[in-house]
């Protein structure tokens, strides 16, 4: 019997880049026919459930309600271009708690990949409560003298909604990490392929990549983690401090990139300042909406409502151009110009979000997923003030740290613990080696991290791009997709210290330029959409 509650797992199945030919397989799993309208693509997909243990950790006491309990997963797969395929590949692309299926679904035409439903960690489905928690998201800490105890009391306040209103005592403690480890596994040997886990993940599924290798060690055939989080900080810190590490040298580079990128490329390069000034002007007009923030169709743009904009945009330089001509106006337009370009912003925001999950199912299941593995609690305000975490983030960025203190005070006070933590380090040796990627310039997920899980996993391979942006999906580079390639197919890793080279990021060079380079031929209508992949966080 299934639960309500389904638990994030996603399966990569027959991956293009995979196909490259073995053996045939029978699989335990029933693949069907997807239901007509759950995906909008012209691909095939198709759909299977699998049941798993609602919780691993359960007795077999008879008083313990969750004994024998399943649940089902809900798994998708494209199938390979070419048959038969040489494995299955699962896969997830971060958050915790990003909308793995549809993501998947979109990238399907550059991936050939598939993936499995979420668990709906539900705080709340009251929408005046949604719309007060999602008016305080992103807010900064430093807006106001009060803003940081108001923060806290805000993080203290959803806890209890999502404890009263929604359903957390039934799911917080069964949406961990660990579990969701433990749920892959199963997926690997339902597919009766050879047991071995093949998988590849991006930012937050570095760190499950990271907890999967550390707890089956001898189960590993393949594994690519890219954009790699500190899995130890994820798990053991009080905030997460070392993530944000490069951010504001990144902010700093897309000015100096701008004034050597191509003509035409960077609109700010047309003012004739130099990159200081041009930065120092954009921090004056981030500055000025702590105090003056502007009025923008339906919300108000503040500060963290802006330093959140920012960042995401730093995590895709294919956007870059298009960020400089935003800035060009927002720092240096006038008023009315100012309005306008932000309303569009937020017209476009709006319609993009109607395309997806709410912004508040992202936020809780960032909540329930990150802050339940989280083995450190803050019991007040006081404490943290004390043992200084908001301070060191402010210090690790400017442009991050302040806004970042939401989730951190959220996961301080969280009510629920997952039920299953990883509790070993990450210092192993798989029984094949694993590939860590990274990009010299992340905003995100600097590259001192991906270094230092790739000495922790003995005998892993390093891939450097020298590129800007989240995760090496991010930066279109022939050497780059050469190298994940040839580890997929062969095993293959980069020589030691190699760095791969990619184009200027104002440069109009995207990943059909990379296949088309590679393979010589043009890529189709619905591969070009895949090849711009803005959605892991």
């Amino acid at each position: 019997m299934s639960s309500p509650a389904r638990r994030s797992s996603l399966l990569l199945l027959l991956l293009i880049l995979y196909q490259q030919i073995g053996r045939s397989f029978a699989s335990k799993v029933q693949w069907t026919t997807c239901q007509p309208g759950e995906f909008t693509t012209n691909i095939t997909i198709q759909c299977a459930t699998l049941q798993v243990p609602l919780d691993y950790s359960s007795s077999s006491d008879k008083n313990d309600n969750n004994t024998n309990k399943m649940i089902d997963l809900h798994l998708v797969r494209i199938p390979a271009l070419v048959q038969p395929s040489k494995g299955s590949i699962q896969l997830n692309f971060g958050g915790p708690g990003e909308p793995t299926r549809e993501t998947a679904v979109a990238l399907g035409p550059l991936l050939q990949v598939g993936t499995g439903t979420t668990i709906p960690f539900v705080c709340t489905k009251d929408a005046f409560t949604v719309g007060q928690i999602l008016d305080e998201v992103g807010r900064s800490s430093l807006e106001s003298d009060t803003a940081e105890r108001r923060l806290w009391e805000r993080a203290r306040v959803d806890a209890d909604i999502c404890a009263q209103s929604g359903n957390g005592n039934e799911t917080g403690p069964y949406i961990g990490t660990a579990y969701v480890a433990r749920d892959m596994m199963r997926v690997a040997e339902a597919l009766d392929e050879d047991g071995m886990l093949r998988y590849w993940g991006f930012s937050y599924g570095t760190t499950l990549g990271a907890t999967l290798a550390a707890m089956f060690p001898d189960r590993i055939d393949r594994m690519v983690i890219d954009g790699v989080q500190n899995p130890h900080e994820y798990y053991h810190a009080q905030a997460d401090f070392e993530e944000w590490t490069d951010s504001d040298a990144v902010f700093s580079y897309f000015f100096s990139s701008c004034l050597t990128a191509a003509p035409g490329r960077c609109a700010l390069a047309t003012l004739n300042k130099t990159a200081a000034q041009l930065e120092k002007d954009t921090w004056e007009f981030i500055e000025s909406l702590r105090q003056a923030p502007i009025p923008a169709g339906s919300i108000l743009i503040d500060m963290g409502a802006f330093k959140n904009f920012i960042i995401g945009e730093l995590k895709f330089a294919g956007g870059w151009p298009d960020l400089s001509a935003l800035l060009s106006v927002l720092v240096y337009g006038t008023p009315q110009e100012k309005v306008r370009v932000l309303e569009a912003i937020v017209d476009e925001a709006s319609k993009t979000q109607q395309l997806g999950p709410s912004s508040f199912d992202v936020v809780a299941s960032l909540w329930g997923i990150h802050c339940g593995d989280r083995t450190v609690r803050l019991g007040s305000f006081e404490a943290q003030q004390k043992d200084g975490v908001f301070s060191r983030l402010y210090k690790t960025s400017r442009l991050v740290g302040d806004v970042v203190t939401q989730i951190t005070a959220h996961c301080a006070q969280w009510p629920w613990h997952a039920r299953e933590t990883y509790s070993g380090d990450f210092r192993i040796r798989t029984k094949n080696p694993i590939l860590v990627a990274s990009n010299l310039r992340d905003s995100h997920t600097p590259l001192k991290s991906a270094l230092n899980v790739s000495a922790g996993f003995e005998g892993s391979g390093l891939l450097q791009v020298n590129g800007t942006g989240h995760a090496t999906l991010n930066v279109p580079s022939v050497c780059g997709f050469l190298a994940t390639v040839a580890y997929w197919v062969n095993g293959t890793l980069p020589k030691l210290g190699q760095v791969c080279q990619a184009p200027h990021p104002f440069d109009p060079y995207t990943w059909a330029d990379v296949l088309t380079q590679v393979t010589g031929t043009n890529t189709t209508t619905s591969q070009k959409r895949a090849l711009h992949p803005r959605w892991w966080r």
